[in-house]
C-alpha cells in the first residue's frame, strides 16, 4: 500500500474520469507518493500548509495498478545524486486507476493549519470510493 495526497477537486476529476493523473505527472512524469502516513504528514506540512482546500489521502493497492512503480530519491534543488541512505519514495509512472483506491481519508489540520491526523472521508461529500 502506497499514498497519495490531493485535494478534493482533484479527487472529484479523478473519480469522473477513472484515474489519478496530477500536473506532476505532466511536468516530473510520475506521481508522487509516500509509503506511510507518518511520511505524508511531514510532506503536506512541508508542501501543502498554506492550501486552503480540504486535502485527501488515499491509500493505493500498489498491485492493482498498471503504471510502473519505482522507488527513488527525491531530487536535490541544486542537482547533485541521492546519496544510498537517503530515504526513497513511491513515484507512479503512469495515471493511477480509482479502482487501485482502497481507502479515502481527509487531513486534518489543527487551528494554526498544521496537519496533524487523519479522518474517515464522507461519502455524502463525495470523497467515497465510486461504487
Amino acid at each position: 500500500m502506497i499514498l497519495h495526497l490531493l485535494s478534493v477537486d482533484e479527487w472529484a476529476t479523478a473519480r469522473s474520469v477513472g484515474s489519478i493523473a496530477p500536473a506532476s505527472l505532466e511536468s516530473e512524469g510520475f506521481v508522487h507518493c509516500t509509503s506511510d502516513d507518518a511520511t505524508m504528514l511531514e510532506v503536506a506540512n512541508r508542501f501543502y500548509r498554506g492550501v486552503e482546500q480540504q486535502l485527501l489521502v488515499v491509500d493505493l493497492d500498489d498491485m492493482a495498478m498498471s503504471a510502473p512503480l519505482v522507488w527513488e530519491a527525491p531530487a536535490h534543488p541544486d542537482g547533485s545524486p541521492a546519496g544510498d541512505d537517503e530515504p526513497r519514495f513511491p513515484h507512479v509512472y503512469g495515471p493511477v486507476e480509482v479502482a487501485a483506491v482502497r481507502r479515502v481519508r481527509g487531513l486534518v489540520r489543527h487551528d494554526d493549519g498544521t496537519f496533524v491526523g487523519y479522518a474517515a472521508a464522507s461519502p455524502d461529500e463525495g470523497w467515497g470510493r465510486r461504487a
